[in-house]
């Protein structure tokens, strides 16, 4: 197939990939970050189905190994179209957090769940990225229908997330800790959480009035609150934590 006429032929994909939020440098670059988060999402998803307790969570996994194993296979055809080369097995990072998965004992439901929340949220990022900027026509076409499908996915995550809180409390998308939050100060590292879910995980922590909110060069959500009367710097960190300025 000539590459005009991949456009065409890329207007039924309606799966997706997740991955770093990092942008592409190059359409190599995309397709080597591609590969690697589309394997991590079927190998963890699969390793889910056995080892997760929540229904709503297995019927995810379950979409998340049919989306991305389509997009596997896609990948795999035009990256081979483009003359460019698919990375055959995962990168150290992602294979020691499926392992992670693999080694946990059951259930391991919040661990998925907030690697998932933290994995949607990085892709629309890259996607975006990649949709508006891309050196390939091919890929980046890719990138533009793909991107209402992550979306949806990203969403779906979100509120599966959001009612597995109101049952047993927040969980806490940190993927490369043992998620155990620490309260005594912000931890440093990716950040899933919308400017909207900032605000309101630091509203529950008995804030009110939150404002100016701006994420930092270290993942963290930084604004003004009140609590006690008192107006404050106040932070949320990925994993969750909620720390005012002189605690």
């Amino acid at each position: 197939m000539k590459a005009r006429n991949l456009p065409a032929a890329l207007a039924a994909a309606s799966t997706l990939l997740a991955m770093p939020a990092f942008a592409a440098d190059s359409a190599q670059d995309f397709v080597d970050k591609a590969a690697v988060g589309g394997k991590f999402e079927v190998d963890s998803s699969q390793i889910a189905l056995s080892k997760v307790q929540d229904q709503s969570i297995k019927d995810f996994a379950q979409m998340m190994i049919r989306d991305h194993g389509a997009a596997n296979a896609k990948l795999q055809t035009v990256a081979g179209e483009q003359k460019l080369k698919v990375p055959p097995a995962l990168d150290a990072q992602h294979q020691g957090d499926l392992d992670k998965l693999k080694n946990a004992p059951a259930p391991i439901d919040p661990a998925y769940l907030d690697m998932q929340v933290k994995a949607h949220g990085d892709a629309v990022k890259l996607f975006e990225n990649y949709a508006s900027g891309g050196d390939n026509v091919a890929l980046k076409t890719f990138a533009q229908q793909t991107v209402d499908t992550l979306t949806m996915h990203q969403q779906t995550i979100e509120k599966i997330a959001a009612r597995q809180d109101a049952v047993t409390g927040p969980t806490t998308p940190a993927v490369k800790t043992d998620n155990i939050p620490n309260a005594a100060a912000l931890v440093p590292g990716a950040n899933s959480f919308s400017e909207a879910q900032a605000k309101s995980r630091i509203e529950d922590a008995g804030y009110s009035n939150v404002s100016k909110l701006i994420k930092d060069k270290q993942g963290i959500w930084r604004g003004r609150a009140t609590k006690a009367g008192e107006n404050l710097d106040v932070g949320l960190d990925y994993q969750g934590n909620v720390v005012a300025a002189g605690k």
